[in-house]
């Protein structure tokens, strides 16, 4: 759950870094990019804190991933729309605003099923809550495949990312 979250996070900065300089509403990035980041963190509330346990943070864990990301995947289907990156935009909003309806109605259904004795239902809606979240993730790598990330790391002395191989990995490329 942990490095899902982590995984999360990372695509959700990359995604708020795509569309930095490309949306006219910045607020609107901002707003949605922290509202995942903390879903990002609810997630981990829900792993690791186990529901019998820790009753009240591992609820507060499942509304804050559940509830932000509903948000989220709200918001970025208007931006996907709003910005159109590589004249995609459009096709893609459809996919993600079918995807946001999906996911809200799994979220209404899990919470009104929560009320049942029978909680099994419930637990489906949430399995298939997630199923939909992933497809909606999933949908970025259509967007994705435009932008390049490239990450330097510089001392002050020289850059790390210059070449420099130790003796022991010379020594490992002039075997092979």
């Amino acid at each position: 759950m942990n490095m899902g979250a982590f995984l999360g996070f990372v695509i959700g900065l990359v995604r708020y870094l795509q569309l930095k300089k490309k949306i006219e509403k910045s607020w609107l990035n901002y707003v949605s990019a922290a509202g995942f980041l903390m879903g990002c963190f609810g997630m981990t509330l829900v792993g690791n804190f186990q529901l019998f346990e820790e009753m009240l943070i591992h609820n507060m864990g499942t509304l804050m991933t559940f509830g932000l990301g509903t948000v989220y995947c709200w918001m970025q289907s208007y931006i996907t729309l709003k910005v159109n990156l590589s004249n995609e935009g459009k096709a893609v909003a459809i996919i993600r605003f079918l995807l946001s309806a999906a996911i809200t109605i799994c979220v209404v259904l899990k919470y009104a099923l929560l009320l049942n004795p029978d909680r099994m239902h419930a637990a489906r809606c949430q399995w298939a809550l997630v199923m939909f979240f992933l497809a909606f993730i999933g949908t970025f790598s259509v967007e994705f495949r435009h932008f390049h990330v490239e990450m330097t790391v510089d001392t002050l002395e020289h850059p790390v990312s210059q070449f420099e191989s130790s003796d022991v990995f010379r020594q490992h490329l002039e075997q092979l």
